[in-house]
């Protein structure tokens, strides 16, 4: 060790072996562990081996400070300290012939309690050690004192880093941290000139790291990113030498990629971070560092391949590593800032620099990229991570790894597409078509052809231009002329796969589901009803718009329905020479102008079968090329539309931008909305359904609803057939107290249904009128609503074709139910004084009343009264209101003399029933006779013991 730095000229601030040095081959704590119980018979010669051994230990440790402690390990349990006279004579004894403190010597019993023995000893290492770390700082601090600031400038650094780096073995962090705090200071004291630039930034970089690992150990990430900064700006601008900048960018991308990586560790052991701080950004710069540092070195590296690498190797050394971090191998130790050697200067750097054009930067770049991807994408942050997957693309394309570079741009696209990103998108959308080319993909080429010369695209029209010509190309089964800017051995490689495509006569047939791309042809589809009947042609129209910089032909538009049948009535088809597919001229129906909406109008005859259905286009495809050269199907789905419609749809909603007058034949294409289904409804009906009837309908009785169907068809209508009843869907109650039934004159009871179905009528000649009574039973009072609805099949041509159509006319009508009449009961005297109460075996007196409630004529046909057991009629019982007429308000009164005999039941004895037979009055002799039975009260009967008849 050195004891005087008088004359001392430092070399460098680091020794490259010292950090390795005290973490792996100076021993802070060397422990013997020798086998003696106190009680050893030969204890002397155990002693003397014991001392010699440790005498062995100190002399391979060459005089360093490290501290060496014995353990004895012993069969027997030993005595609590004091009791065992012998042990302690011996400790002392052992202590002495090896020269040991008292502190340092242990005993490990191997007894039933050695795990905490182990503990105990734990402990005691820990505290050595700790010692000794303290001993080292002091050493090094004792040696602060002879130091000066002209000539010992780098000693100040190396002895504060290494006072923090002691300090944080013996973990105690917190003046580790302060210390790497001091040393970071004195690294940016120094003089930096281009000479030392490299060893200064690598120190830096060194203490910066130890500083912002232990803010995050200390969880304190705010203090580990503010000196992550301050550190950044400290050394962005210590470039050092020109020629060898592309360093400085390594270096650079190193720094932020160690900060990321402290930071992501961090948030695994439990740091949280956020959306706007997280590691991804860290990555991110380093990737950016790294692309600079491609770049640089793409420039400064740029040697012809005639230079050769520099023999001897200027970046060998004797030991095969440097003595100082930071210093170059060919002037290792030289502080002077003039270079003595200019021409070693040269080859040094000429060496680094070829070293430096075979590095894969593009594989450093992705991984950093593929790094801050992730973390991204794990704080959902989708615009930036969408960002780096572009520059991950591109790296690839770079790296000539074509089919992943293709892959990545694939999935970006579809997130700028949704979100309008055009000019992002045609510059993503040129790469992946490089990319297409020089792989000789031919959907891929074909499909990004197609949007590249969409309305998305924002190149200009020559590249337009190009981009048609060799896709036109690629469609009459030529090799496509190569894209610009791209590697020429890679082009000279495609071409060899283009000429095998040519050659090849695989499958030529290519779909492309246009509503994931935005192509330069759009297609809207739309009905010209929401509904057509059935004896009516369906009519839609097609229109298509080019957005190409040329008129370009099409071979074939067809359209698809959810029912093939139609399929065959929609087929536009044009042949022509192979050679006219660019023909610049706008003739010819499958020509599509830029700029102009073409219009194709469909017609065809909907199915019977499929009335009351609903009829989808499920594709509209439109084929380019030709099956002599290859084919390209755009398909869209249902009527059309593509990536980029809908919001182009929205925009358009809520525009008020006022449109120009177009000529009557053309049409604003953000006008046309598309209507990819319609309804096919029933044939109009030409017949009339009229319902005849003597509202309100009276309690159980046959109310008739006459109706009447009269035909207006040209031809005969067949299979009529007739439904009619209580409209379904109304209250179950109802359902159960109505009756339906043809014969008014049957006797109706609850078997009878509601509705009477499909009741056949036959056929209606032209004109013939048809007259069908329905009668209808209530049992409940109220409202009810009655369906008649009336079916038929016909004959009819339609564009020259007969089909047999099914007509219905429905009608409904609600119907009031009410009673028919209301009817009072009473007791009375023979001299006609109320009752409340009858004597037994003295005559008394039964009224009833009859009051008509209904708006028509009621005829009672009769009346009748049924007695219960316990009453006695005192005269024969005659109806005195037989065919009485009862106009609405008016009432029919009978009178009954009954007699009761005695009776035990003193709480009221039955009387009976009062029926009443009646129906409306009516010419129509058939009206059935309804009766109505009424329940007639309870009578409570006293016994009189004296009755006087006089």
């Amino acid at each position: 060790q050195r004891t005087s730095y008088e004359w001392y000229i430092p070399k460098g601030i680091l020794k490259t072996g010292w950090m390795n040095k005290h973490l792996n081959l100076v021993p802070a704590l060397v422990v013997v562990f020798y086998e003696l119980d106190w009680d050893e018979p030969q204890w002397k010669e155990k002693q003397s081996e014991c001392a010699t051994r440790v005498e062995i230990v100190r002399q391979s440790l060459q005089g360093r400070n490290t501290k060496v402690a014995v353990v004895l390990i012993q069969k027997k349990t030993p005595l609590p300290p004091g009791e065992d006279v012998i042990a302690s004579e011996r400790a002392a004894a052992l202590c002495n012939a090896c020269d040991l403190s008292g502190k340092s010597l242990f005993v490990l019993p191997h007894t039933d309690h050695l795990v905490g023995y182990i503990i105990r000893l734990e402990n005691a290492f820990y505290e050595h050690a700790q010692t000794y770390y303290y001993t080292e700082i002091r050493r090094v601090k004792s040696h602060k004192e002879f130091l000066n600031k002209t000539t010992h400038q780098l000693l100040f650094v190396r002895h504060q880093f290494k006072i923090a780096f002691f300090s944080e073995l013996k973990q105690d962090t917190q003046n580790a941290l302060k210390n790497y705090r001091t040393a970071y200071n004195l690294v940016h004291e120094l003089r930096a000139h281009e000479t030392n630039m490299l060893e200064i930034k690598t120190m830096a970089g060194f203490i910066n790291y130890k500083i912002c690992r232990l803010c995050f150990q200390h969880n304190t990430p705010l203090d580990a990113i503010a000196q992550f900064r301050k550190h950044i700006d400290l050394c962005k601008k210590k470039i050092g030498s020109a020629e060898l900048a592309f360093e400085h960018a390594a270096w650079m991308s190193k720094q932020f990629q160690a900060f990321g990586d402290l930071f992501d560790e961090a948030i695994k052991l439990g740091l949280t971070a956020i959306q706007t701080q997280n590691p991804g950004f860290y990555y991110q710069q380093a990737a950016y560092y790294a692309q600079e540092r491609k770049q640089l070195a793409s420039v400064l590296c740029n040697h012809d391949s005639s230079v050769i690498y520099p023999n001897p190797d200027p970046l060998e050394t004797q030991t095969g590593v440097l003595d100082f971090y930071g210093q170059r191998p060919w002037r290792q130790g030289i502080l002077s800032f003039d270079l003595s050697d200019p021409e070693k200067e040269k080859m040094g750097i000429l060496s680094l620099q070829l070293k430096e054009k075979i590095v894969l930067h593009s594989e450093l770049i992705i991984t950093l990229l593929s790094n801050a991807v992730a973390q991204f994408k794990k704080y959902k942050c989708p615009r930036m991570k969408s960002h780096l997957m572009v520059q991950m693309g591109e790296e690839y394309y770079y790296a000539k790894d074509y089919a992943k570079a293709l892959k990545l741009l694939d999935y970006v696209m579809c997130e700028y597409r949704s979100e309008g990103w055009w000019t992002l998108l045609t510059s993503i959308l040129t790469t992946a078509l490089k990319c297409s080319y020089l792989m000789a993909q031919l959907k891929d080429y074909i499909t990004y052809s197609l949007e590249l010369l969409g309305r998305a695209s924002t190149l200009k029209e020559d590249q337009k231009s190009r981009i048609e010509k060799n896709l036109i190309k690629v469609l009459m089964n030529e090799s496509p002329d190569p894209e610009p800017d791209c590697d020429a051995a890679a082009v000279k490689a495609s071409q060899k796969l283009w000429a095998d495509c040519v050659s090849l006569a695989g499958s030529n047939v290519f779909t492309i589901e246009v509503q994931d791309f935005i192509p330069f042809v759009q297609c809207k589809a739309k009905f010209l009803a929401p509904s057509f009947h059935v004896d009516v042609p369906v009519q839609f129209d097609v229109y298509l718009r080019a957005d190409c910089p040329h008129p370009i032909r099409f071979s074939k538009l067809c359209i698809s329905f959810n029912n093939q049948d139609y399929n065959q009535y929609c087929v536009v088809e044009e042949a022509y020479q192979k050679s006219d597919i660019l023909e610049q001229s706008s003739q010819g129906t499958m020509c599509l102008v830029p700029g102009k909406t073409r219009k194709f109008t469909f017609r065809f005859v909907a199915k019977t079968e499929d009335v009351g259905k609903k009829i989808e286009i499920t594709s509209v495809d439109l084929i380019l090329g030709s099956e002599s050269g290859r084919c390209v199907i755009l398909n869209w789905r249902g009527g059309g539309g593509d990536a980029a419609s809908s919001q182009e749809a929205l925009q358009a909603a809520r525009s008020f931008r006022r449109r120009p007058k177009l000529p009557d034949n053309e049409v604003h294409w953000d006008s046309l909305t598309i209507q990819a289904s319609t309804m096919i409804i029933y044939r109009v009906p030409n017949i009339s359904v009229h319902l005849r009837h003597e509202p309100p309908a009276l309690t159980n009785e046959m109310y008739c609803l006459i109706v009447t169907v009269q035909s207006h068809e040209e031809t005969v209508a067949k299979d009529v057939k007739l439904t009619a009843g209580l409209k379904p869907g109304q209250d179950a109650n109802l359902t159960q107290k109505t009756q339906v039934t043809l014969h008014g004159t049957d006797a109706c009871d609850d078997s009878f249904p509601a509705l009477l179905p499909d009741i056949p009528v036959g056929d209606l000649q032209p004109g013939e009128k048809l007259e069908k009574p329905i009668y209808i039973r209530c049992g409940t009072v109220g409202a009810r609503m009655f369906l008649v609805y009336v079916s038929y099949l016909i004959n009819t041509i339609v564009e020259g074709k007969e089909i047999l159509c099914k007509c219905h006319r429905d009608e409904t009508v609600t119907i009031e139910t009410v009673f028919p009449f209301d009817v009072a009961v009473k007791f009375v005297s023979t001299k006609l004084e109320h009752l409340d109460r009858v004597f037994a075996d003295i005559p008394f007196l039964l009224m009833t009343d009859i009051l008509s409630a209904s708006p028509w004529p009621l005829t009672i046909v009769t009346s009748q009264l049924q007695l219960s057991a316990s009453m006695t009629p005192v005269d024969q019982l005659e109806s005195y209101v037989e065919n009485v007429v009862l106009q609405t308000g008016e009432s029919a009164s009978e009178c009954f003399c009954l007699r009761c005999p005695p009776v035990t039941n003193a709480s009221g004895v039955a009387t009976g029933c009062y029926i009443i037979s009646w129906k409306r009055s009516s010419p129509v002799e058939s009206v059935p006779v309804v009766s109505t039975v009424i329940t007639l009260p309870h009578v409570i009967v006293e016994s009189i013991p004296l009755h006087v008849n006089a």
